[in-house]
């Protein structure tokens, strides 16, 4: 049996997630320069295409299917947390964040729209907000991001991005300084935690625009 596989485009005649080589191919074959790439979970899909293709394409990228004993050993999210997530139009630039309330749902932070950014910037500083709110209301809630690459760049208190500073992402760019300047000059108790899609489904904090 044929596994199923999911297949992103990030440049071609439309972006997106294709479930089919056939649908897939209808973007790319002919287009100039085309960016694709398959992968066998649609989670990691949509992680790949929230993010820039140069992180996924000519790299091993280990996946697997959970199973129920292995979302057993997951367990469940800490209720009293908050969810953070960024979005990204790939065809704008336009790039934006918000932090929730796991649980309840509630948002406790949005910034954006700004110009001209790149997932892994939204995602870094989503995290970065809600450290400084729950430091600002004294409280000691552990924060989920489903990027890998934005909480490394939180840990190591320096963001990553190849993005070049522009007028036009000035205003992201700012925002960046004072993320890292923050890092540098505050000690937090509160953990940071990978959200686990496959076994919880979606970030509580996602934009719903996939």
């Amino acid at each position: 049996m044929v596994k199923k596989k999911y297949y992103v485009v990030w440049v071609g005649r439309q972006s997106g997630i294709f479930e089919s080589w056939e649908d897939c191919s209808e973007q790319v074959s002919g287009y100039p320069k085309a960016v694709y790439k398959s992968f066998k979970t649609k989670e990691l899909a949509e992680q790949a295409f929230k993010s820039e293709s140069k992180e996924f394409i000519g790299k091993d990228i280990v996946e697997t299917e959970l199973t129920s004993e292995q979302i057993a050993l997951i367990g469940e999210p800490i209720k009293d947390s908050i969810s953070v997530d960024g979005a990204w139009n790939t065809e704008t630039g336009v790039v934006e964040y918000q932090g929730v309330h796991t649980a309840k749902g509630n948002t406790l932070f949005k910034v954006g729209p700004m110009e001209d950014g790149t997932n892994n910037i939204v995602e870094f500083l989503a995290i970065v907000h809600a450290l400084a709110y729950c430091k600002q209301q004294n409280l000691k809630l552990p924060i989920y991001s489903d990027s890998r690459n934005a909480i490394g760049w939180v840990k190591n208190k320096q963001a990553r991005t190849k993005l070049d500073r522009s007028d036009k992402n000035e205003k992201l760019f700012e925002l960046i300084d004072r993320a890292i300047k923050w890092l540098k000059e505050n000690e937090y108790d509160n953990l940071i935690l990978k959200w686990e899609t496959k076994a919880w489904g979606e970030n509580p904090a996602d934009f719903g625009r996939k």
